[in-house]
């Protein structure tokens, strides 16, 4: 065996390669991920250190990460954070883990909501929370509504709105949809990232995908049972011009614009993601006419 020290350089060239034959996504990146993991660096600070041998311990618990990685663990769980909307949000198996393309879904509700004067919101099926609290951080005088089904998945929001600074103008509610919230509550938007996935496509899904929590994927028989539920709920939510944003599957544009011009939503409207592909779904909620005279 090669007598050569186990440095930052080589380590992320073996990983890499070794990532890369597993058809690993993003093999370089999850290399480094991992590895400033381990040794707490920042990643700029691994390429400063390249030189910089691993001690016998930080070898093993890299090869551990490096292990379950290949077991389909995602690398978010393995690091316990994920980057959403330029904060840290700490993720785990009790969560979906946050996308990139959500992070639309948020500037789109922060359209809803005025800058400088309270605003409302409410954010269904919040998971690790990122929605909610990127909306209550970005707006320094809207309070936020969170539910979701999951004890779990309240619990670690929670954490993440203690964390980053919001939790006195984020309460998460644990229940079904909407079931939790106050009677006379009203919002300027209601917000929402429902499980879409069709239960019979879920098999077939990455084994990264399949470690997530099923309550958070599974969408019914057609991937719409809880769509359906949020886009005709949230009317009575929603005040005069409110907004609903969903995020949705790529190929359920028409059926869900069809379920908000059903519902009586006014500008109904599915927009496309910056891949090109339909994502997001919206509805304003109509502004009663005064009587004609």
């Amino acid at each position: 065996m090669s007598s050569e020290p186990w440095t930052i350089r080589r380590v992320l060239a073996w990983t890499t390669q070794h990532f890369e034959k597993r058809q690993v996504d993003a093999p370089r990146l999850t290399a480094e991920i991992l590895l400033s993991h381990v040794l707490k660096l920042s990643r700029v600070r691994l390429y400063v250190d390249l030189d910089r041998p691993l001690s016998k311990d930080e070898l093993g618990a890299y090869r551990g990460l490096i292990e379950r990685r290949m077991a389909g663990e995602p690398t978010q769980y393995l690091t316990g954070m994920r980057e959403f909307y330029n904060r840290p949000f700490k993720v785990d198996a009790r969560v979906l883990i946050p996308r990139p393309e959500t992070e639309l879904l948020v500037e789109a509700a922060l359209r809803a909501l005025p800058r400088d004067a309270p605003g409302r919101a409410l954010d269904v099926c919040t998971g690790s929370g990122c929605i909610a609290i990127s909306l209550a951080a970005e707006r320094p005088q809207a309070t936020v509504i969170a539910t979701d089904l999951s004890p779990d998945a309240c619990a670690l929001a929670r954490e993440n709105a203690e964390a980053l600074g919001v939790a006195d103008r984020v309460t998460v509610l644990q229940g079904d949809l909407f079931a939790p919230v106050p009677a006379d509550a009203r919002f300027q938007v209601v917000v929402s990232n429902p499980p879409y996935i069709a239960s019979g496509d879920i098999p077939g899904l990455s084994a990264e995908v399949r470690r997530e929590p099923k309550l958070a994927l599974d969408g019914g028989p057609d991937g719409l049972v809880a769509v359906r539920r949020v886009v005709t709920g949230a009317r009575q939510w929603l005040e005069p011009g409110g907004l609903l944003a969903m995020e949705i599957g790529e190929d359920q544009g028409p059926a869900v614009l069809e379920l908000l011009r059903a519902a009586g939503y006014a500008d109904a409207r599915v927009e496309k993601d910056l891949e090109r592909r339909e994502r997001m779904a919206f509805g304003t909620q109509p502004v009663a006419s005064g009587p004609q005279g």
